[in-house]
């Protein structure tokens, strides 16, 4: 498994064009099947396929030895055609057409495959680096545990229990999509159909370009470059505002941005009022009263603005301070999840949180009101 980071160093060093290539040619059919599923274009998978090895020989000095590598290239893979959609998305709107995703594909005989195809690479995005590391190398790759223990340092046992685990993770992804499924159908979909050959003469062209770092490629293809090392340093500063985010808070320096991410799913039957000292409990404070369907409690929840929006709303009628919309839609949350925090100024947080069962992300406003936090609505 080590010797792809061996032929990586050795093209970086001595420029060696065989190493490249066999490098190309061992992962060329991982990389493309990838950018296939996402794109659904066989002529832009093939540009995706060109733009990730051009951007593997611009950073092939400076990969990391622990990088496993068919795991750089898949997230990289992601990345570039996240660029890739993003122009297709401009393009299609400019010209004001919906077209249809590529038709020339043939149907999937399995109707597992079928559901869950359009939601892997997505669903492998939430996943942490070291467990999606894990599944591209058994299934995506069909490595032998061995293998997989061997890449990620660990033993035979040990990479048997990573990779049951981040396929347990993953069907419980799909589970909350609607897919249920068991880990063995999960399994057998993905082993059977997640990488398909590429194109016979690709590898060959894209080591070709990727060589000369893309400097003779078209104009899409320095675009998705472009396009996808943005995405890239994003990922690793937002990684790295994860980690510096208890150093900022401890040494009570001023952000705009501070992230943290939680897992911990707070379910209907727990809510309780929990006053107002943060914004977390402000939030459960919150969603306490709107539960119940006490709008005074509710009122008492809000930021003196937000109080005066909602009574202007109700017109004096205390029955109307919980809208009927969000009664009805409140009806259908059974817990909520604390995804992000956004740090704006000392006197004001954004919560990003996750509804379960509505199966909706949003983003609340908090502010403080002397000692108190309240619910300000919206973030502008």
């Amino acid at each position: 498994m080590n010797d792809d980071l061996e032929l990586l160093r050795e093209y970086a060093s001595r420029q060696s064009e065989q190493a490249f290539e066999t490098l190309a040619a061992r992962h060329v059919s991982l990389v493309h099947s990838a950018a296939l599923r996402q794109v659904r274009d066989p002529s832009l998978a093939e540009e995706i396929t060109q733009t990730v090895f051009v951007i593997l020989a611009r950073k092939a000095g400076s990969l990391s030895p622990k990088t496993i590598l068919p795991g750089w290239l898949y997230r990289t893979t992601r990345y570039v055609a996240a660029a890739a959609l993003k122009i297709q998305r401009r393009r299609e709107r400019r010209e004001q057409e919906a077209q249809m995703l590529s038709t020339t594909h043939e149907a999937q005989a399995d109707a597992v495959w079928e559901q869950l195809s359009p939601f892997l690479d997505e669903a492998m995005a939430h996943l942490r680096d070291k467990d999606r590391d894990a599944l591209v190398l058994r299934y995506f790759q069909n490595k032998s545990l061995r293998d997989v223990g061997a890449a990620l340092g660990l033993d035979e046992y040990a990479a048997q229990k990573r990779v049951s685990r981040a396929l347990e993770k993953l069907r419980v992804i799909f589970a909350k999509r609607g897919l249920a499924m068991t880990t063995t159908v999960l399994l057998g979909a993905i082993s059977a159909n997640s990488v398909q050959a590429a194109p016979v003469a690709l590898a060959k062209s894209v080591a070709a370009v990727a060589i000369g770092k893309g400097a003779a490629s078209g104009g899409l293809t320095l675009t998705l470059i472009k396009g996808a090392l943005k995405i890239m340093a994003w990922t690793k500063m937002k990684t790295a505002m994860v980690v510096g985010a208890a150093v900022v808070l401890a040494t009570g320096t001023t952000t705009t941005l501070v992230i943290q991410h939680r897992h911990h799913i707070v379910a209907r039957s727990s809510w309780a009022f929990a006053g107002y000292a943060s914004p977390e409990s402000a939030f459960q404070s919150s969603v306490w009263a709107i539960g119940k369907g006490d709008g005074q409690a509710w009122l008492g929840s809000l930021t003196p603005a937000m109080q005066w929006e909602v009574r202007q709303k109700a017109a004096g009628d205390d029955d109307k301070i919980i809208g009927d919309d969000t009664k009805r839609d409140f009806a259908l949350v059974t817990g909520y999840r604390i995804l992000d925090k956004q740090v704006v100024s000392k006197d004001e947080v954004v919560l990003e949180v996750y509804a379960e069962g509505l199966n909706q992300t949003t983003k609340a406003s908090f502010q403080r009101i002397g000692n108190e936090w309240k619910y300000g609505g919206k973030p502008k």
